[in-house]
């Protein structure tokens, strides 16, 4: 790291009294030669492009008659600023202010008329700490209020916290040691539930600090939580109105059930859990045809056949399971009624059997010889029966019948085929095994066939009855059941299969899908609501509306709201004990109206709440409360009301009118579609008829820097604060503002955020500590030049782009999308840096022209002003920074804080769009200039006579004329020579592309080349790019069918980008080379002072000796060499008696100099 350093030399005529003002910079950033006068500037971090200081001993005169400045010793406007800066720490010092100024507060604009925008906060537990993804999502929820604020509006924010449901019982479950729900109520579940009260604040102070820490403004100082009373109050509001709707209802069904938790999830819980390549047995099972006295209802021949067959064969019907555990549950076997089944008589060293199964399946599942012996329809298979793998009255399990919903007389018991349009020709057998109690489709059309019902397995998914397996976790029992089949002559194959599976989203135990008793919701009763709704919400990224979350609505079931839990909304449903009925209460006073007594418990949780007895309206006898809680998301959904205790149509009306609901904008990630986003979506359209949020920012997810998900077992997982005490909070924000757009997944690494500081932040910071050096070296202050007419040509193109850069931020925000809205930003800082300052910088250094300078002085400050306001909902901090310094330092009556400023507005008549297509037209052609030099290995710094330039457009020859002086400047040459066709500088060659034309010229490909190789090569060339066909004798060779190779023509190394070519002369004349040579001296001495350890302001003399030439290069250019290195003296003599001596190879040739300071 080098100390550098920056010097102003101003002549002051103050009394009469010549003053030399010097300011020495130290600069912390790296240093690259100036590409022209052989000076040393400060590199942008960015690009080695982009120059900030002085960093060469460069003198000028400056008549400071016109500039408004204090007298040197007053206090200077603008605090001077480091380019040592510590990001954290700025941070936390704006933090302090905030505060201090109570700054959010006053950016809520509580009393005025302004409109409201409102932001959803969903709602995070606080029973852990808070990790990336959590900043990921608050970010984006903060830049939107933060811009909308700043546009005129009013934003609500309220905070709130999720303190219900399993993650909360889980965490508490494995503080006591217990596991089940036997243990929790010998517990207690007063007392567990208190731990679990206790347990949902205990990291709020790390969220707090965090939120605090990353910028996030939300009312935390009043959030809600889903445990208050209140809340849950809404909770029993928004149910009874879904009840008086008949919208809510109690039903006998398969639901995703997890035996671990020992309750039933709803289907949006249950996306949140799959989990790819679950291995599962794959198995092949054989039930055997039973030998009936009565004839079945199946068609005679197929059964006369296979009773036939039986009579020398053993005749069994193949089915195809992935769930083995289930086999003992089995009542009926499924089949297509309109597909062909086979009888085949299959051989083995054994023994010889019959199977039955689909016809078109044959070949994917034996394994062994057979011979197909008849084929029929499914329809003709209907009614045939078999026998039980497993009859339930040996095991001890009981047997009930669907038809008449109660216990079965187990002489009936007998399983049989049916008919079924879900079954599958893909994959399988073509049998599908029925089990009424472990699916809902199984459930469904056992119920219409009126199949029995067998439920061998409890709710902790524990075997039943006195099977061998019986007390064994079913997924365990598999193994044992396989078995038990194989020996039994029942399997016909076992095999692995990985398929998608459920897991319970909390505790990541497989999810059952087992028959009981549940509340839901009818949510399909408005799908047509529900879908049309959803074409009102403007969805970021778009593709999630008819997609991900439209094809969840498109597929809706209704909502299983109960769960046999305790730590949760207590379901607001009483049933009295003699006659039944069910009664739903809205509020507390429908309890006290129900109850005749106003001693209510002050906790409306579980168990007191349950301790509350009504009376029944119907039979006057005691009514006691259903013993489920709600779904967990229904708590989170329903907090567009809870938040604000909503009880009532009328203040659910005045709700509306306020402009409170519906919301302006949430933000939660991608996998929220199935979760809070549904959520919220079903209880407002039930409610409301309408939405309960206008647009939504759906999130990718976070996954380490090679693409891979974050896991405590990969140990991939990186903390927030490691980020933010490392790189400060505004870099980790505007990485995850603009690594990727909202919907994608980003990579993260730290090492990215600090590329994300090093690339816009220390070049955004370095430009503005550049300008506050030198306004405060000139005293220059914004608020007394405001009248100074900008005319410069640079000073009204970076104007253009500002105003261009405005205009563009503000409608990508209006569409909710930050990313691209602060890339913008991104690349104006880059062109603002390495164009406008580094261009600029002799207008700040000299002052020929005064106004010109403050012209320059002027612009720059609007432009950095212009970007911390842009910039605020993104960055707040270091925008707050700026604004402060640049801003309330010189306006009092400026607003105290950038975030209570009017966001910026474009003014188009500033805007010069062919100012801007010239400006980026020479930065083009410098860039391609730049690569041409150095892949001829000349330096900028050896001047050229002139460079080739053909340009993609004709029409851009008169804005290549308008920035011809910048070019020229930028690469260091002489002329400009515009050409209008490549073969100037480059040599083509042509040849048949065989990959594009092989196929359609085959065996001819080498006498085309033949006849190409004969052409003139260049013009051909040059006839192909312009899209003209190659005639050849028969043939015609189109464009695209050709190989273009080129190489650059003797004298000439040239570079190409887009329609662009610059090509640089190579040839040096002997004035140019002693210019280039005189120039390399200028660097070396500039170097040797700084190893010296001379002081920016000393004089020196110089002494030196080589040969002829380079002396003679010297002495021509003595002045100038003398007037960037403060020589007073240079001379031939004997350099190693010099204080300093240093030994160089310029141009293969030694020049040994020696520097003295001048005393």
């Amino acid at each position: 790291m080098f100390q550098t350093y920056c010097l102003s030399v101003t002549y002051l005529l103050r009394n009469n009294v010549f003053v030399l003002c010097l300011y020495p910079l130290i600069l912390q950033f790296i240093t690259i030669p100036d590409r022209i006068t052989g000076g040393s500037f400060l590199a942008s971090p960015s690009k080695m492009g982009g120059v900030f200081f002085s960093t060469g001993y460069t003198r000028g005169q400056c008549k400071m008659s016109d500039i408004n400045h204090q007298d040197s010793s007053t206090k200077k406007l603008f605090k001077p600023v480091s380019s040592r800066v510590n990001f954290p720490a700025m941070e936390t010092d704006i933090q302090s202010f905030w505060k201090t100024n109570d700054i959010f507060r006053k950016s809520e604009f509580t009393d005025s008329d302004r409109p409201l925008f409102v932001l959803y906060e969903g709602p995070p537990t606080a029973n852990g700490s808070p990790g990336l993804h959590h900043v990921l999502a608050r970010a984006f929820k903060d830049i939107m209020p933060r811009y909308k604020t700043m546009k005129g509006f009013k934003s609500i924010r309220k905070g709130g916290w999720d303190t219900h449901g399993l993650p909360v019982e889980l965490e508490v479950e494995k503080e006591l040691g217990i596991s089940t729900k036997g243990e929790i109520e010998a517990y207690g579940v007063e007392a567990f539930n208190a731990k679990c009260r206790e347990s949902v604040f205990r990291y709020v102070k790390d969220w707090e600090d965090l939120t605090d820490r990353i910028g996030f403004w939300v009312d935390m100082d009043n959030p809600y939580a889903t445990l208050n009373n209140e809340y849950i109050e809404t909770c029993w509001w928004l149910v009874k109105q879904f009840w008086e709707k008949n919208l809510v209802y109690r039903d006998y069904k398969v639901t995703p059930h997890c035996p671990r938790c020992v309750t039933s999830l709803s289907s949006h819980e249950v996306s949140l859990g799959y989990q790819e390549d679950t291995p599962d047995p794959s198995v092949y099972i054989k039930f055997k045809m039973a030998q009936e006295e009565d004839e079945p209802e199946a068609s005679e021949s197929a059964y006369t056949y296979l009773r036939e067959l039986a009579t020398q064969y053993p005749v069994y019907f193949l089915a195809w399971t992935t769930t083995p555990w289930t086999l003992p549950g089995n009542t009926g076997l499924a089949v297509s009624n309109d597909s062909t089944y086979s009888a085949v008589l299959v051989r083995t060293d054994s023994n010889e059997e019959i199977i039955v199964m689909a016809s078109s399946l044959l070949k994917n599942v034996m394994d062994s010889d057979y011979q197909i012996l008849n084929n029929f329809l499914g329809s003709e298979l209907y009614d045939i029966r078999y026998e039980p793998l497993y009859n339930p009255e040996q095991y001890g399990i009981e047997i009930r019948s669907l038809k008449e919903n109660q216990p079965a007389n187990t002489q009936e018991f007998r399983p049989r085929i049916i008919n079924a349009s879900f079954v599958s020709m893909e994959d399988g057998t073509g049998i599908v095994h029925i089990a009424p109690a472990f699916g809902e489709v199984d459930l469904d059309i056992g119920s219409q066939e009126g199949l029995f019902f067998v439920q061998h397995v409890d709710s902790k998914g524990e075997i039943l009855g006195n099977y061998e397996f019986a007390g064994k976790f079913v997924k365990d029992a598999d193994k044992d059941i396989t078995r038990d089949l194989d020996t039994r002559g029942l399997l016909h194959r076992n095999e692995i299969y990985k398929h998608t599976y459920p897991f319970c989203w909390r505790c990541d135990t497989p999810l059952l899908y087992y028959a009981k008793s549940s509340w839901y919701i009818r949510t399909t009763s408005l799908k047509d609501e529900l879908l049309s709704g959803n074409q009102e919400i403007n969805w970021y990224p778009d593709y999630i509306k008819n997609g991900r979350f439209g094809e969840w609505l498109r597929n809706n079931v209704d909502w299983a709201i109960s769960r046999e839990r305790y730590w949760g909304t207590p379901i607001p449903i009483w049933q009295c004990e003699s006659c039944g009925e069910y009664t739903c209460i809205g509020t507390t006073d429908d309890i006290r109206q129900l109850s005749n007594t106003d001693d209510l418990p002050s906790d409306l949780h579980r168990p007191y709440i349950d301790n509350v007895i009504l009376e029944c309206q119907s039979c006057k006898k005691d009514m006691y409360r259903v013993p489920e809680v709600m779904d967990v998301w229904f708590d989170s959904g329903a907090m567009p009301f809870a938040q604000w205790h909503i009880t009532s149509q009328e203040q659910l009306n005045d709700l509306i009118s306020d402009g409170k609901f519906p919301a302006s904008y949430i933000c939660e990630a991608v996998d929220q579609t199935r979760g809070w986003f549904y959520s919220l979506h079903a209880i407002s359209t039930l409610l409301t008829g309408g939405n309960s949020y206008e647009n939504v920012i759906c999130l990718g997810l976070i996954q380490d820097e090679k693409g891979a998900k974050m896991s405590k077992s990969k140990g991939n997982v990186i903390q927030p604060w490691e980020v933010i005490n490392t790189h400060g909070a505004d870099a980790l924000r505007w990485y995850l503002f603009t690594a990727a757009p909202p919907g994608n997944n980003r990579r993260f690494s730290s090492q990215l955020v600090g590329e994300t500081l090093r690339h816009f932040f220390l070049t955004l910071w370095n430009t503005y500590s550049f300008f506050i050096t030198y306004a405060n070296i000139d005293d220059f202050n914004p608020t007394l030049s405001k009248d100074v007419k900008i005319t410069a040509e640079m000073d009204r193109w970076i104007l253009s782009e500002l105003n261009i850069l405005i205009m563009q931020v503000t409608e990508l925000l209006e569409e909710y999308n930050p990313t691209e809205a602060g890339r913008r930003i991104q690349e104006f800082v880059d062109t603002l840096s390495n164009w406008y300052v580094r261009r600029s910088r002799r207008r700040f250094w000299k002052s020929e022209n005064d106004q010109d300078k403050i012209s320059a002085y002027n612009t720059l400050y609007d432009c950095l002003v212009t970007v911390a306001k842009l910039m605020a909902p993104f960055a707040p901090f270091i925008s707050e920074s700026i604004y402060q310094n640049l801003v309330v330092s010189c306006d009092l009556n400026a607003p105290e804080s950038v975030h209570l400023s009017d966001y910026p507005i474009c003014n188009e008549s500033l805007i010069d769009q062919d100012l801007s297509k010239a400006i980026r037209l020479a930065m083009q052609i410098s860039s391609l200039g730049r690569s041409s030099r150095s892949k001829s290995g000349i330096k900028v710094r050896q001047p050229l006579a002139r460079i080739l330039v053909k340009l993609k457009d004709e029409e851009e020859s008169s804005f290549l004329k308008l920035v011809s002086d910048q070019i020229l400047d930028e690469l260091n040459v002489k002329e400009i020579v515009e050409i209008h066709s490549e073969d100037k500088v480059l040599d083509f060659t042509l040849s048949i592309n065989p990959a594009v034309a092989g196929s359609k010229y085959g065996s001819q490909l080498s006498e085309i080349n033949n006849l190409i190789s004969r052409l003139d090569q260049n013009q051909t060339a040059l006839k192909a790019k312009a899209g003209f066909k190659i005639i050849l004798d028969e043939y015609e060779i189109e464009p695209d069918e050709l190989n273009l190779n080129y190489t650059d023509k003797d004298g000439y190394t040239s570079a190409s980008d887009s329609g662009y070519l610059v090509a640089i002369d190579k040839e040096l004349t002997g004035e140019l080379k002693d210019e280039g040579i005189v120039r390399e001296i200028i660097h070396r001495l500039q170097n040797m002072r700084r190893s010296a350890g001379f002081d920016i302001a000393d004089h020196i003399n110089t002494k030196y000796n080589t040969d002829e030439r380079i002396s003679k290069a010297i002495s021509n250019f003595q002045s100038y060499i003398r007037q960037e290195t403060l020589s007073d003296h240079i001379e031939i003599s004997d350099p190693t008696t010099s204080e300093y001596f240093e030994e160089h190879n310029i141009d293969g040739v030694v020049l040994k100099i020696g520097i003295d300071l001048v005393k």
